[in-house]
């Protein structure tokens, strides 16, 4: 499967700086602060007008002339946060994988692709003119910060997660981009309805009544041979997710401090009790499927919500690391997977 994010974002910090810088030409973008064709609402967006001054999430000062129009963004989540906001990108890392791992937004075909998010093309990257980066960092001498500031051009550093609130988080990260794109009222409406939709979500979850409420959402890949499985746990923005519809997460496990991801084997699925077991949906074309190869093992029938035909598959292409639209398919996921094992 595609690597944990939090593997990842540490990754591309470290590895940004050392990417090669050829000499690269590319076709002049027409994608920019124009309306989403595609977004919903995005016909009547408006955006303000005027300087732009904000403190991005490590305490840095970000000044515009005015509200970003031509933006390149490194990393799924502002990605999407972005399209969201009805703001095309002119440029992103791994469009394709995007477009597999994430489908809250669609990502039309002309934004560039500017190479992996472990190491973009920088002169691919500025060649599209953008008037601002975002990224992803974990502090604020980051160097994928320092790496992109020596092109000139102002730099929002986004924090990944973090397990203390990753609902806030998300929705922090999602203001951040408004704020500096001038799309405040698309922002506050968006987070509206992602609250009211988790509210609605809760009260279906009730009416189906489950016949357990206790569930562990997993992901995995293969690799050797062996099944790698990652629960996501306290502090996960899935797991938080799930219980702000009424369910309970029940891994206790160790978990990282960002993302609220723990890592176990099959038989170390065997601890998770009587919890429903949930799991994504998304093929990864770069590991044999990992349900498919714990069937395999023994360990795996012994589970109880295996035996007792308790799983759910949640839809392919929800990235459960995104913004509010993510948010919302990972609550709709919720509904129907507790829908499905109700009384």
């Amino acid at each position: 499967m595609k690597k944990p994010l939090a593997a990842l974002a540490v990754l591309g910090a470290l590895t940004l700086a050392l990417a090669g810088c050829g000499t690269t030409s590319v076709t002049e973008p027409t994608s920019s602060n124009a309306p989403a064709a595609s977004g919903d609402g995005c016909a009547d967006v408006t955006t303000s007008t005027g300087p732009v001054s904000l403190t991005d999430a490590f305490g840095r000062t970000v000044k515009l002339e005015k509200p970003a129009e031509r933006v390149a963004v490194l990393e799924w989540q502002q990605v999407e946060d972005a399209l969201t906001l009805c703001v095309t990108p002119v440029a992103v890392a791994d469009a394709d994988g995007y477009r597999t791992w994430d489908t809250a937004e669609e990502l039309p075909e002309d934004v560039k692709d500017v190479g992996t998010r472990q190491e973009p093309n920088l002169d691919a990257l500025f060649a599209t003119k953008p008037d601002l980066v975002i990224v992803e960092a974990y502090t604020r001498d980051d160097a994928i910060i320092g790496q992109l500031e020596k092109y000139g051009v102002p730099v929002l550093a986004t924090l990944g997660a973090d397990a203390k609130d990753p609902v806030k988080q998300m929705l922090s990260t999602f203001d951040l981009i408004a704020q500096a794109t001038g799309r405040e009222d698309r922002a506050k409406d968006v987070t509206d309805e992602f609250e009211k939709h988790l509210a609605e979500a809760k009260a279906e979850v009730a009416d189906a009544a489950p016949t357990s409420t206790d569930f562990v959402y997993i992901d995995g890949w293969v690799d050797g041979g062996n099944v790698s499985i990652r629960p996501f746990g306290q502090g996960s923005l899935i797991g938080e997710l799930g219980e702000a519809v009424g369910l309970t997460n029940a891994w206790t496990g160790e978990v990282d401090e960002a993302y609220g991801l723990g890592q176990t084997d099959i038989e170390g699925m065997t601890t998770i009790g009587d919890a429903n077991l949930f799991y994504t949906g998304t093929e990864d074309t770069e590991s044999d499927n990992f349900i498919d190869a714990a069937k395999k093992n023994p360990a795996w029938a012994s589970i109880p919500a295996v035996k007792d035909d308790r799983t759910f598959a949640f839809p392919a292409g929800i990235w459960t690391f995104g913004g509010p639209r993510s948010a919302e398919q990972i609550v709709d996921a919720f509904v129907d997977a507790a829908k499905s094992l109700g009384r």
